[in-house]
């Protein structure tokens, strides 16, 4: 059976250094998507609806991992990829300081031989187990990002906002400025371990000042 790790494969856009910046080509790759937005007054550890949306879509990333496995034809292992974050406002300027106004897009990115048929299977996989609820805002789409910085943050989430200021001014001192989504993708659960060894990779896409 062929074994796919593309952590390993991927390792300069999900392993970045956490020592300096780095401005990176991030090509179109395909995802397991779901879009939302934080309740008034909460923020990700609380929203009940970002919690149900995370279960849908590691529901669907672990169901394609096991039909891909079992495959009469080629049958491909692989990892699952990490939870990844992209986060916005509707009006005004995004501030990662405060939460309650966010929206999100969370994300899985998958393998290239995953296809629309066994998405499609995978949620009705989802629904026979009556997950079918959380499964039915889940799409299955290219995403292209483009140039960006980014950076590894090791530390919690709330040192984040330093590790930002950082990325914006080495991107402002190479001719580039912010624009689009803040993007994080988590390698590490905040639930367990130490939270100062907690590992982040920040992104942020850029455009020629």
């Amino acid at each position: 059976m062929e074994k796919l790790d593309l952590k390993k494969q991927l390792k300069h856009l999900y392993l970045p250094s956490a020592k300096e910046p780095v401005i990176v080509d991030v090509p179109a790759m395909k995802f397991l998507m779901v879009d939302g937005a934080i309740e008034a007054g909460m923020e990700p550890a609380t929203s009940p609806s970002f919690a149900a949306a995370m279960q849908a879509l590691y529901g669907a990333a672990y169901t394609l991992k096991f039909m891909s496995k079992k495959r009469v034809e080629h049958p491909v292992d692989f990892t699952v990829m990490a939870l990844e974050g992209l986060w916005w406002v509707e009006d005004g300027e995004f501030d990662i300081r405060r939460k309650d106004n966010w929206r999100w897009r969370l994300l899985i990115m998958q393998p290239d031989h995953i296809g629309e048929a066994m998405f499609t299977e995978a949620l009705e996989v989802l629904r026979k187990k009556k997950e079918g609820p959380n499964v039915e805002n889940l799409r299955f789409e290219p995403f292209a990002e483009g140039r960006c910085v980014q950076i590894m943050h090791i530390g919690p989430y709330s040192e984040e906002p330093a590790t930002v200021d950082r990325m914006r001014d080495y991107a402002q001192a190479a001719g580039y400025r912010f624009v689009n989504r803040h993007h994080e993708i988590y390698l590490g659960d905040p639930r367990r371990g130490d939270p100062a060894k907690l590992k982040t990779v920040l992104r942020h896409s850029i455009t020629r000042s």
